[in-house]
């Protein structure tokens, strides 16, 4: 993020970070490590058998996952249980994203797990590539609606089911983790629709941050327990996408023992709420807008927001793929930008119901509603006018604009990595 010399004299900037930890020094060791002694189920080789068919299922591009170290030492285990290779799927957990590019599985499994193993995209929208597992929700679960689960075909059947993923706050699930690379990552569009529509997102209990009780994770661990979900591997990341803790085994327990000790990383008391915010995201969440604007809605949507109301956040956000090339991305575009009336569109979308990508859309209206999002450094900036946000050239331009709407004398909050950090006001 820009130097604190780059504010405007008469503005009191204040920098937060996540806690420091120390970077694992050997993640694959420590993989394997963790493998041979899961929690809360048997060892991976004890699972896996000779003749079996296992899925993996992996994060896609989107996602900053240390996958390129975790699935092939996940493939090592399974091999010295007897597996062949031709028994193994590598699913990519596309969600409604587009699908993946072939140079973005090399990164993310590295060439030789890439060119040797069969690897395919989930497709959300293709019903011959769902399962249909039933719906969980009331009354064994307190849910504001019932959730159809459909999975990915391939994840379902198998004999044994594996997912990757990383344990970080989510605007919806809390934290991120856990069984949500399957459920959400390789569920259908019925199944994110209906976690991601005005039911959930206007329950109180949704929120960031928040597991305990959260109806959306409930949503999730009982659709991972519905798909047979054995076993994930999921990492907890520092601001450099360093891995600083790994842990194997049973999707509930892993979540568990990782948000706990994410916690202590990510949350970080402030004293009060600001005029300004600047909200760095950074790579791979920059890739277009709608990951991007996941700063503005952590940083205006949070329990208690820490900027104030008519505040500024600033964002900055190369989005060389503009707004997204995937189904969901496309959706969220159309609805925000072709609503004349902010307020409004939230009406609408309660009334009419939410399609999968159009949650973003959603969230965004109302930071929208209450604050200026100014995004700096986009190639797009027409979609992000569009999208009622201001576009900026340079952060200079950025603090001028916000400078026009807070005043000479302002407080900032300096967020460097708004994803891995969490303000949460204490005053």
């Amino acid at each position: 993020m820009e130097p604190e010399s780059t504010f405007p004299r008469g503005w009191r900037v204040t920098t937060v970070e996540a806690r420091p930890s120390k970077p694992l020094p050997d993640l694959r060791k420590q993989t394997e490590a963790t493998l041979a002694l899961p929690l809360g189920c048997p060892p991976l080789r004890q699972m896996a058998r000779p003749g079996r068919s296992v899925c993996v299922v992996f994060t896609d591009a989107t996602r900053a996952c240390p996958d390129n170290i975790l699935v092939p030492t996940l493939l090592n285990e399974l091999s010295a249980a007897g597996v062949a290779q031709k028994h193994i799927m590598l699913l990519c957990a596309t969600g409604m994203h587009r699908p993946t590019r072939f140079e973005e599985k090399v990164a993310k499994l590295g060439a030789e797990t890439a060119l040797l193993y069969r690897v395919q995209d989930h497709e959300a929208q293709n019903p011959d590539a769902l399962t249909h597992l039933g719906n969980v929700g009331r009354p064994s679960l307190d849910l504001p609606a019932d959730v159809p689960v459909l999975v990915n075909r391939l994840a379902a059947e198998a004999d044994l089911l594996i997912a990757t993923g990383v344990v970080e706050p989510h605007q919806y699930a809390g934290y991120s983790g856990g069984g949500k690379t399957v459920v959400v990552g390789c569920g259908g569009e019925a199944t994110i629709t209906a976690t991601h529509g005005p039911a959930f997102l206007d329950d109180p209990r949704v929120r960031l941050g928040r597991v305990e009780n959260n109806p959306f994770q409930m949503a999730i661990r009982a659709g991972a327990q519905r798909a047979g979900l054995k076993l994930v591997i999921n990492v907890v990341l520092d601001e450099n996408r360093y891995a600083v803790a790994v842990q194997a085994g049973s999707p509930d327990a892993v979540h568990d023992r990782l948000v706990a000790f994410a916690k202590t990383l990510y949350e970080v008391p402030v004293p009060q709420q600001y005029d300004v915010v600047v909200a760095g995201i950074g790579s791979p969440k920059d890739i277009n807008l709608y990951q991007a604007s996941r700063a503005p809605t952590y940083i205006g949507l949070a329990a208690t927001p820490v900027v104030r109301k008519g505040g500024v956040i600033i964002t900055l956000a190369r989005c060389p793929e503009g707004v997204g090339l995937g189904t969901g991305e496309q959706r969220f575009f159309e609805t925000l930008s072709q609503a004349a009336d902010l307020s409004q569109l939230l009406d609408d979308l309660r009334q009419r119901g939410i399609s999968a990508g159009e949650q973003r859309a959603y969230m965004v209206a109302q930071v929208l509603i209450e604050h200026t999002v100014i995004i700096v450094g986009s190639e797009c900036p027409d979609v992000v006018r569009a999208c009622k946000m201001i576009p900026a050239a340079t952060m200079d331009e950025a603090l001028s604009t916000a400078r026009g709407i807070v005043g000479e004398t302002a407080t900032v909050l300096n967020v460097p990595h708004a994803l891995q950090t969490l303000p949460v006001v204490s005053p």
